[in-house]
């Protein structure tokens, strides 16, 4: 199957899509949040074919998700790091985790996480930055921003 490009849609979650959407890519981001830096690591956890490794890698390095550091010449070998663009992927992978977690493992979550700074197995929740209350889709009104036409961004209806 061909794979579409959402380069020329005008919205944020087809933006994403276009630099994460491809298969393997928030699995490698995941294993880079929790410390993963090594080519042959990122293989030997995801059992993933090192030519897509590598065609994935140098995606998430092209699109400035990943950066990559030498740390042998010969031959030549790199370790792989989240930029701050990719360490802003946190939130997407804890809530893909989350729902996962809750609609995808019968046998329970195979992984908790736990707070360092209480110790507590702790849950992400959505809050509103301004009133620190939460948010659901049912407790937003998505509007068309300053600089777009409402009409070309919103569904009608």
């Amino acid at each position: 199957m061909e794979r579409k490009s959402y380069s020329q849609m005008d919205c944020s979650v087809a933006q994403c899509l276009e630099v994460t959407g491809e298969w393997w890519s928030m699995l490698i981001v995941r294993d880079a949040l929790l410390g993963v830096t090594r080519f042959d690591a990122f293989q030997k956890r995801l059992g993933i074919a090192r030519n897509i490794l590598q065609h994935r890698l140098e995606s998430l390095i092209a699109n400035g998700v990943m950066e990559r550091s030498a740390y042998s010449v010969h031959p030549p070998r790199y370790d792989y790091f989240l930029t701050q663009k990719g360490r802003d992927l946190w939130p997407v992978i804890n809530a893909m985790r989350q729902w996962g977690d809750r609609y995808a493992a019968p046998s329970g979550p195979p992984v908790v996480m736990i707070h360092r700074a209480c110790g507590n197995q702790a849950m992400s929740v959505e809050v509103c930055s301004e009133c620190s209350q939460p948010l659901s889709a049912d407790e937003v009104v998505i509007v068309a921003s300053s600089n777009r036409d409402a009409s070309v961004v919103l569904p009608r209806g």
